[in-house]
Formats: structure tokens, C-alpha cells, sequence
């Protein structure tokens, strides 16, 4: 019986109806638009902060004393801290680095964990075997002791926590893109490749890795809150940002020897944190049900 060939672009689209899909499970679920809301906020807020804040120089590190430990007011809506920045310029410069440093400890560790885990799960045999032995040795360290030894070693600085955040994270994409390349290696369409004639690599490239797309962007969609949580502890540690950087982690540092007082120096910032990841989660999880052959 012939086996019928089919490309692995066809195979790593989403569905017609994704789209479709999109919508209905949009206007099913509202929490999802605000949280879609929230994600494009903090874009903006990245891209843009500067130019939005009501006081970009405070907001980059600009004191002034004269204001310090105003609570919210018309002037200031989230109040000032102990330097007289305003909380709020702070808190919308500050999503540059949250976003920043999510996005490329994500996207690092995909780099090197996907294709990795790409090669054992479709190569198989030793190569299989020194990968994923590598992989658990990783594993063996909690993800942020470990983060945490990196930075030790490399001294604090958002740099400094993006890679060892991404080191610590690379082996959880190996073990899925492996999981996802076993199943692979043995469908039809990978068969109807072989027979061409093509070699192991141009499979990988062309039909292995973009079939791996689909589980990967959701994993990496949950991750980048996870990442603004670890980020934010590595700044309230003191291994991450430091000042007069604007970091909500550190904002929320600054302002616990003020907490009784000036309850917002760490209500706000630590708000905005909550806020981002659960609305990262709620999109992921969005993202999962629409993206999952499963569930549709």
C-alpha cells in the first residue's frame, strides 16, 4: 500500500478554523480578552514607556526629594517613593525589563532546548541517550537554585538572570520537543520522507521542528509568566537589577522597609506582577485548548 506524502508545513498549520476557533472561545470567555488587553498594555508599556509615563525622568531613575512618600493623589495616581519618583512612571518604564528578560529567557532556552530534544527523540540510540542523560543532570537542581548559583557566580544584573534563567530552563524544552519527535519519527508523512530519498537533517528541518512549533509556543506562552515571577524574586533578592533601574521586583525591595507607612511603594509593584502573570497564564491556557488537536 502507497504511503501518501504530506508536507509538514500542511501538518503544522493550525486548523481553517483556528481563527474561528479564536473568536468563539474570545467571546466564551471574557477573562481572556482582559487578560489579551493586559498583554498588549505591557507591550506598549515596553516599547513606549518613556514617551507615556507622566514623568519619564523619574520613571529612569530621576530623584526627587522634595516629593518623597507622597501617597496617591491626582498628581501622583500610584504615589511617590522614598526618592520622590512617581510609582506609576516606575511601574510603566519597569515593564520594559519584565518583558525584555522574559522574552529572551524564553526564547533562549527554546533555542537550545528544542532542537536538542528534536535530534535525541528522532535520532534515538546514544546520541539519544547523552542528550537526555545531560538533560536530567539539569534536571537533578531545582531550576532556580540553580538560576540562582548562576548568578551567584556571574554577579547580579538582568543579563546576568536572563542567562542563568535560561540555562536552568533549556532542559524542560528538550524533554518536550523530545517527547513530540518520538511520536513523529513514526508517522506516515515522516515515512513518505524517507522513502524520497531525503537525509535525517533536511527531515528535522523540514518536517520534524516545525511540527514541534504548536506545543513548544504554548509551553513558551506559560513560561514567559513564570519568568516575570523569577525575574522579579532575583530583583527582591538583590541578584537582579539594580538601582536606580526601574524593576518592579526592585520597587517592591525598595519599599518593604516602608511597608506599614506607605503601603503602596509595594501594593502597586507588586500588583503589576500579579496582573502580568495571570493574564500570561490565561492567554496560554487560551492557546492550549485552541492549539490542542485534542480538545478540538
Amino acid at each position: 500500500m502507497a504511503i501518501e506524502y504530506v508536507p509538514a508545513r500542511a501538518m503544522a498549520a493550525p486548523a481553517p478554523g483556528f481563527a474561528r476557533r479564536l473568536g468563539r472561545g474570545l467571546r466564551a470567555d471574557p477573562l481572556a480578552i482582559a487578560a489579551m488587553v493586559v498583554i498588549g498594555g505591557l507591550l506598549v508599556m515596553a516599547v513606549l514607556g518613556s514617551a507615556i509615563a507622566p514623568y519619564p525622568e523619574q520613571g529612569e531613575g530621576a530623584s526627587d526629594v522634595a516629593s518623597r512618600l507622597l501617597p496617591p493623589s491626582g498628581e501622583h495616581l500610584m504615589g511617590t517613593d522614598q526618592l520622590g519618583r512617581d510609582v506609576l512612571s516606575r511601574i510603566i518604564v519597569g515593564a520594559r525589563s519584565a518583558v525584555a528578560v522574559s522574552i529572551l529567557v524564553v526564547g533562549l532556552a527554546a533555542l537550545i532546548g528544542v532542537p536538542l530534544g528534536a535530534i535525541a527523540g528522532f535520532r534515538r540510540g546514544r546520541l539519544d541517550a547523552l542528550i537526555m542523560r545531560t538533560t536530567d543532570l539539569f534536571l537533578a537542581f531545582p531550576p532556580l537554585l540553580l538560576a540562582m548559583a548562576i548568578v551567584a557566580a556571574l554577579g547580579p544584573g538582568l543579563d546576568h538572570v536572563a542567562i542563568a534563567l535560561a540555562i536552568s530552563w533549556w532542559p524542560w524544552y528538550a524533554r518536550l520537543a523530545r517527547g513530540t519527535a518520538v511520536s513523529l519519527r513514526e508517522r506516515p508523512f515522516i515515512e513518505a520522507a524517507r522513502a524520497t530519498g531525503l537525509s535525517d537533517r533536511t527531515i528535522l528541518a523540514r518536517h520534524v521542528l516545525p511540527n514541534l512549533l504548536t506545543p513548544v509556543l504554548v509551553q513558551a506562552t506559560v513560561d514567559v509568566g513564570t519568568v516575570i515571577l523569577a525575574a522579579g524574586s532575583f530583583a527582591f533578592l538583590g541578584l537582579g537589577a539594580s538601582p536606580p533601574t526601574p524593576d518592579w521586583g526592585l520597587m517592591v525591595a525598595e519599599g518593604r522597609a516602608f511597608i506599614l507607612d506607605q503601603w503602596w511603594l509595594v501594593t502597586f509593584p507588586g500588583m503589576a506582577i500579579f496582573v502580568a502573570v495571570l493574564a500570561v497564564n490565561i492567554v496560554g491556557d487560551l492557546l492550549r485548548d485552541l492549539l490542542d488537536p485534542r480538545r478540538t
